[in-house]
């Protein structure tokens, strides 16, 4: 037994919070608290998100729906972006998308807010979406759905009023796609969207 075995992890655990909290407030321009950016998180810089507009009495940033996917969603990190993305109401209403998202069927939409609901219940029949099949894996009950097909894959993000869909291909990672679409999701759920 190693006298450290144990402090370990908690040190890992401490650097993972503080890598976290400094990314989130790097995203959501927030002023820092005197610590830099960490040099590992600098490649996320393109996905900085608005500032606040605060002369509007909600408070809520002026940007379109199809400025969070151009400049949010397909941007780029470590010279990779995602193949599609787009911003879809619960009801299945398109507020925008990429030029390469695939046409998806009603039914579709219905079944990804369904395993929401209930979560498990796209498990045995995969994820369906543009009529490309994704093998269901890990997500988060409520709130993030994860397909994979292949090489590549899709993330949803359940926010109050929308999905937020990254479709990703090689050589985007899983991670790097989850962190697109799971960020930009935090962010809107924080907006009242």
């Amino acid at each position: 037994n190693h006298p450290h075995a144990l402090a370990r992890p908690r040190a890992d655990l401490r650097s993972l919070i503080l890598t976290q909290s400094l990314f989130l407030r790097y995203i959501l321009n927030l002023p820092p608290r005197s610590l830099p950016i960490p040099p590992a998180l600098s490649h996320f810089s393109s996905i900085n998100l608005p500032p606040l507009d605060r002369s509007r009495s909600d408070g809520r940033a002026k940007m379109s729906w199809q400025q969070y996917v151009d400049e949010h969603l397909m941007c780029e990190i470590e010279g990779n972006h995602l193949a599609a993305a787009a911003i879809i109401g619960h009801d299945g209403s398109v507020w925008a998308q990429s030029s390469s998202f695939p046409q998806f069927k009603p039914e579709e939409i219905t079944g990804i807010m369904r395993d929401f609901d209930e979560p498990g219940t796209l498990a045995p029949t995969g994820l369906y979406l543009g009529g490309t099949k994704y093998m269901v894996i890990q997500g988060e009950p409520n709130a993030v759905i994860r397909g994979k097909k292949g090489p590549g894959g899709v993330t949803i993000k359940k926010t109050t009023m929308a999905l937020i869909i990254g479709i990703y291909d090689e050589p985007m990672t899983p991670g790097q796609c989850n962190m697109i679409v799971e960020r930009l999701g935090d962010y809107l759920v924080d907006q009242g969207f």
